[in-house]
């Protein structure tokens, strides 16, 4: 081959194998599924520390502090698969505490939970 054509041939080669290796880049770097919106709003007088139960683990979202309403963001990828979780409520300075049945959730859903001021009349719903 002459030289010429060699050097045509490795430039093609080192386009061919950059394009190839630019779309599995763009192909891997997928955006992440949306966050699912946690509402607790908290009739209680007492503060009620939140957590998400998921695949036999126990994540804490945070504080839903007595009488008002607070928000928090379960990530999207937590969701993603198996779409179930359960939610827990521990009451602070009490043994109460809330758990609430199975929830299918989706990315991007919005959960909003009601506490009672007797957090076992608690309601949810997922939206």
């Amino acid at each position: 081959m002459k030289r010429s054509n060699l050097q045509i041939l490795l430039i093609a080669i080192l386009l061919a194998a950059s394009a190839c290796s630019h779309r599995r880049r763009s192909g891997s770097m997928s955006e992440p599924p949306p966050d699912v919106t946690l509402q607790v709003t908290n009739h209680n007088f007492l503060d009620v520390t939140i957590f998400v139960l998921h695949e036999g683990q126990r994540i804490r979202m945070g504080l839903a502090t007595g009488s008002s309403s607070q928000s928090f963001t379960i990530p999207g990828r937590l969701v993603e698969l198996t779409h179930e979780i359960a939610l827990l409520g521990q009451a602070i300075g009490s043994g109460e505490r809330v758990r609430t049945e199975i929830l299918t959730v989706r990315p991007g859903q919005r959960i909003e939970w009601t506490l009672a001021t007797e957090l076992r009349r608690s309601i949810v719903g997922v939206y």
